[in-house]
C-alpha cells in the first residue's frame, strides 16, 4: 500500500469515527432531553408552556392559513406517507439505492411501534382542538405526525444530499427538509389536536431513533471497510 493511499485510508477512518461518534452523541443527548420532558409532562410541569404557545399560535388564526395548516397535516398523515414512502424505496430500488431504500424502511418501521409504545406508556389525554376539528383517538404524547414527519425527511434528505455534489443543492435538500418537519408540527399545534410539548418529544424521539440508526449503519460500513483491507 502506498504512503498516500494509507493516508487516505486513515483519513477515512477518521471521518467515519467521528460520523459514529456524532450520532452517538446525538442519540444521548435527544434521550436525555426526552427524559426530561417525559418527566415534565408527567408532573404537568408543561401546562403554562403548552397554554401559552397554543394560545400564541392560535392568535394568527385565519382562513387562508387554517386551509394550508390543514393541507400540511394531511401530507404528514399516514394516508400521505404510506404512499410517499413506497414510491420513494421504488425509486431508490430504480437508481439502485439499496442501501437508502433499506434505511427508509427500517427507519419507518422502528418508528411504527416506537410511537404507538409511547402513547400508551404515557397515555396523555389530547387537548380540546380548535376550529371544531374531530381529534384523533390515539393518544397525545407524543406527536406522531412529528416523529414520523422527522424520520421521513431527514432521512429522504441524509440519503439524497450523500449523494449530491453541489453545495446549493444539499443545502436547498435540507432546507425543505426542516421545513417539512417543522411546519407539520406547528400544523398539528395550530390545528389544536396537539400539546407542543407533543410535538417536541415527537422529534426527540424520532431523534433518538434516527441517530440510533446512523451509528449502527455507520458502524457496520467501518467494520465492512476494515475485513476487506485485510483481505
Amino acid at each position: 500500500m502506498g504512503q498516500s493511499e494509507s493516508f487516505s485510508t486513515k483519513a477515512t477512518e477518521r471521518a467515519a469515527g467521528s460520523a459514529i461518534s456524532v450520532s452517538f452523541v446525538a442519540a444521548m443527548l435527544s434521550l436525555l432531553l426526552f427524559a426530561w420532558l417525559a418527566e415534565e409532562v408527567l408532573e404537568a410541569d408543561t401546562i403554562r408552556f403548552d397554554n401559552f404557545v397554543r394560545s400564541a399560535v392560535h392568535g394568527w388564526a385565519s382562513p387562508g392559513l387554517t386551509s394550508f395548516m390543514r393541507t400540511i397535516t394531511w401530507i404528514g398523515s399516514v394516508q400521505f406517507l404510506v404512499p410517499f414512502v413506497a414510491v420513494c424505496v421504488a425509486a431508490f430500488l430504480y437508481v439502485r439505492w439499496r442501501r437508502g431504500a433499506f434505511l427508509l424502511l427500517i427507519t419507518v418501521a422502528g418508528a411504527i411501534p416506537l410511537d404507538a409504545a409511547l402513547k400508551v406508556a404515557f397515555h396523555r389525554a389530547r387537548p380540546l382542538p380548535f376550529f371544531d376539528i374531530r381529534a384523533p383517538q390515539s393518544y397525545s404524547f407524543p406527536s406522531g405526525h412529528a416523529l414520523f414527519a422527522f424520520c421521513i425527511f431527514g432521512v429522504l434528505a441524509a440519503i439524497t444530499t450523500a449523494r449530491t455534489k453541489r453545495v446549493w443543492l444539499r443545502v436547498g435538500i435540507w432546507v425543505v427538509a426542516g421545513a417539512m418537519v417543522f411546519l407539520i408540527g406547528l400544523s398539528r399545534i395550530y390545528l389544536g389536536v396537539h400539546y407542543p410539548s407533543d410535538v417536541v418529544a415527537g422529534y426527540l424521539a424520532a431523534a433518538i431513533w434516527v441517530s440510533t440508526i446512523a451509528v449502527v449503519d455507520r458502524w457496520r460500513r467501518r467494520r465492512a471497510s476494515e475485513r476487506d483491507m485485510r483481505v
